[in-house]
């Protein structure tokens, strides 16, 4: 395991309303806390198994491994010095994927892509008969168990899994959408409203959940030089489902944050203004690094994460600390801001990086208090 200096924390102290306050401009920023959109199991495997002590329980169907690996899961979080869980499930649309061996360190774990260009929504046909979710068979177990059993000063960023544009262009198709966008725009907008009613009656669920304090959804709108479609046609067809999935969360008195990967830019003043989003999280520093995001929008919203999965994945855990100082003067200097990967820390981010950005932060935020 990684030469850590300060984590795992044996005695720590979460403070998540101190978290929202510094993201909402509420009080300066007395340090840079941590957020983060997903860790991959391989990682937080390893950390719970090697750095915790801690017995691995598979996540399987028997309902008591479950509840052991959720325990895990929420005991990494905790004990990493982070104020916050971030988890998500999703309602459980079914789509085409290609699956193979993932490049991590399990050899028997699968990573999937979706079918860009075979969809499972291709005419009305198949509209009238796709196996649309049904909210009342869902299973929010998981969002329960992690909710009643957050140590005490600790809240609960969630979101539903996966965002209304990427269940759309995934049940249809990247290459389905964008034909039927000038072909059958019907069709779209029928999806599109379909998924969107879906996933908001999933967020009425999940916001009952007394120790939620803030929606982070992910929903990949681009990529390295432009957004995956028109700008106009996220505005049309999507950008209002956001609008509306952001004015629930604000109706319970907290924040919306939303995770695009991608060149967005066409979008901000809209997802700023319109939506009405409270923070970005998803940087990428060949399409904008987070410091220049954060001189653009920082007086505005909230600047989550930023640490290139590049320099996460392929650098040493020096550069790493490296990265992770500069962005907390540069970044945590200005305020609203939180630290993280620009993305994710999925399977192939060695544990000794992810860790060593983690650790920086910790050992930041101690000799500043």
């Amino acid at each position: 395991m990684a030469l850590t200096r300060n984590i795992p924390l044996k005695n720590p102290t979460p403070d998540v309303q101190e978290w929202l306050d510094i993201l909402l401009g509420q009080i300066p920023q007395n340090r840079t806390p941590l957020v983060e959109y997903v860790i991959d199991e391989v990682v937080w495997k390893t950390i719970s198994t090697r750095l915790l002590n801690r017995p691995w329980a598979d996540y399987t169907e028997d309902r008591n491994n479950r509840i052991r690996c959720l325990d895990n899961f929420i005991a990494v979080w905790h004990r990493l010095g982070y104020d916050i869980v971030k988890y998500e499930k999703d309602a459980g649309f079914q789509q085409h994927r290609i699956s193979t061996t993932d490049p991590g360190d399990s050899p028997h774990k699968q990573r999937e892509w979706m079918d860009e260009h075979h969809g499972k929504i291709t005419s009305w046909e198949e509209f009238e008969t796709y196996p649309w979710p049904d909210i009342g068979t869902v299973d929010f177990s998981d969002y329960e168990h992690i909710n009643d059993h957050l140590p005490e000063g600790m809240g609960f960023l969630t979101s539903h899994g996966g965002g209304i544009f990427e269940h759309v262009s995934w049940i249809m198709s990247y290459e389905g959408l964008c034909l039927a966008l000038y072909d059958n725009p019907g069709l779209v907008k029928a999806v599109t409203d379909k998924v969107g009613k879906i996933i908001e009656d999933f967020y009425r669920q999940i916001l009952g959940l007394d120790r939620v304090i803030g929606i982070l959804q992910g929903d990949d709108m681009g990529f390295r030089t432009g957004t995956l479609i028109a700008p106009d046609e996220l505005r049309k067809y999507f950008l209002p489902w956001h609008k509306r999935f952001a004015d629930m969360t604000h109706e319970k008195g907290i924040p919306y944050f939303l995770h695009s990967c991608g060149k967005v830019d066409a979008l901000m003043p809209d997802l700023i203004s319109e939506v009405g989003i409270d923070g970005k999280h998803s940087f990428e520093d060949l399409i904008i690094p987070v410091d220049t995001f954060q001189e653009r929008y920082g007086n505005a919203i909230a600047t989550l994460g930023g640490v290139d999965v590049n320099i996460l994945g392929a650098r040493t855990p020096e550069d790493v600390r490296k990265r992770t100082r500069h962005l907390i003067d540069t970044c945590g200097g200005r305020g609203r801001y939180a630290i993280g990967s620009g993305n994710s820390i999925p399977s192939y981010v060695p544990v000794e990086n992810y860790l060593a950005m983690v650790d920086e932060a910790i050992e930041i935020g101690a000799a500043a208090q």
